[in-house]
């Protein structure tokens, strides 16, 4: 792909977004968001729990299956001051099921609210229905963040129960509210499994098992990637180009019977969500790579390197990948991408794209242009001519790739 990156300017995919369009709240039911169908230039509407009828029978649909934790800690210096630790992602143990399933100590990677206040001591947090407490100690500040360590009086918690128990949700900050009991529920997929995620993949949160059902009858495969979602997904874009502008980290993993799956699919692939959609594109680059023997653990895709190496089939690159796992007797795909995906990048994998409405200026709004060209200007100024809701929790969106 030759893409001259400095043309690409961030104030080209900008526009007016009313707090008033934002959804500060789900609605009553999650499958009766708005759902706007763009296909073939042309612009519809409908409500998403009617989505089956727009997905062709055999079609597959892969889904984000990371599931959100309560990664806001609220903390109290004995002075009174309050510290908010916000948890990123594991050190040690770097592995998240590890972490999460440690039962004595932990170290993670934060974002630390009021850290001028947090001098050397160690912090306390009481921790409800148990009689115990969290400890947390200043390790040493990172690039981007502050290593923190958890330690806890109690070896019959892990630490997924004791944030479960003392965090909160990490709702989005646009949202400029503080989490609800509703949010509990709301800001997770019905089909969350793997703990992990600092943000919802919020295209997946109109799903319900009706819709499901529905989707069933017509024989629509679904099949599952995780994407731990970080907090660089909110990340602006101030670079006044993109060539400035350093995309964010995240960890995926994927099992072999996933690529297998792939290898096999014989009708189109629906993507749920922006971070899906990151994964199967990094995984296709992944392909390529193994495909031209510069496959090395451990497995990532950098942010420009999928412009600067050639293409295959969308099979070829799985075959590819699928061979050198088998060659290696491995069963999952554990990896990071920091993969940009903007105007002129070719997606490679999905042939349509269910996704929310995205925040000015974003790396999320590049990503929808890069799928539907400069038609996303006329998609969003139908939205907001016809009261769709914006963001996290607004209306959804079923785009066909131009």
């Amino acid at each position: 792909m030759s893409i001259d990156f400095d043309k690409i300017k961030i104030s080209d995919y900008d526009y007016e977004l009313p707090e008033a369009r934002i959804a500060k709240h789900p609605l009553a039911n999650r499958d009766e968001s708005k759902l706007l169908l763009y296909r073939n230039s042309n612009i519809s509407e409908d409500i998403f729990r009617n989505i089956e009828n727009y997905i062709p029978e055999g079609s597959t649909l892969i889904l984000n299956n990371t599931k959100v934790v309560r990664a806001r800690l609220n903390f109290k210096r004995s002075t009174g001051a309050s510290i908010e630790i916000f948890l990123l992602e594991p050190i040690t143990p770097a592995d998240y099921a590890q972490s999460f399933g440690n039962h004595s100590s932990v170290t993670w990677k934060c974002l630390v609210g009021n850290l001028k206040k947090w001098k050397n001591d160690i912090l306390e947090l009481s921790i409800p229905q148990s009689n115990s407490t969290l400890y947390a100690n200043k390790l040493k500040h990172l690039t981007e963040g502050v290593e923190v360590e958890f330690t806890w009086n109690n070896a019959d918690l892990s630490f997924a129960q004791i944030i479960e128990l003392c965090g909160n949700v990490p709702i989005p900050p646009y949202l400029n509210r503080d989490s609800e009991e509703i949010d509990k529920d709301r800001y997770q997929t019905v089909y969350a499994h793997p703990e992990g995620s600092v943000a919802a993949p919020t295209a997946g949160l109109h799903f319900t098992n009706t819709v499901f059902d529905k989707l069933s009858v017509k024989s629509i495969k679904r099949h599952y990637v995780t994407l731990h979602v970080g907090a660089g997904t909110f990340k602006p874009v101030k670079a006044e180009s993109v060539a400035e502008h350093e995309m964010h980290t995240e960890h995926f993993f994927v099992e072999k019977k996933f690529i297998e799956s792939i290898v096999n699919t014989e009708g189109k692939l629906f993507v749920v969500g922006t971070t899906t959609l990151r994964t199967l594109e990094s995984l296709y680059w992944l392909g390529v790579k193994a495909h031209n023997g510069q496959l090395e653990a451990p497995f990532f895709i950098s942010q420009w390197e999928p412009y600067n190496l050639p293409k295959l089939p969308i099979k070829e690159s799985f075959k590819a990948l699928l061979k050198h796992l088998n060659d290696r007797n491995m069963n999952v795909v554990s990896a990071s991408t920091q993969i940009m995906i903007m105007p002129g990048y070719e997606i490679m994998t999905a042939d349509a794209l269910i996704t929310n409405f995205h925040q000015p200026k974003s790396t999320l709004l590049l990503l929808v242009s890069a799928l539907i060209g400069n038609d996303w200007k006329k998609v969003y100024k139908y939205a907001m001519e016809n009261n769709f809701r914006f963001l996290s929790y607004g209306d959804s969106s079923l785009l066909f790739k131009e």
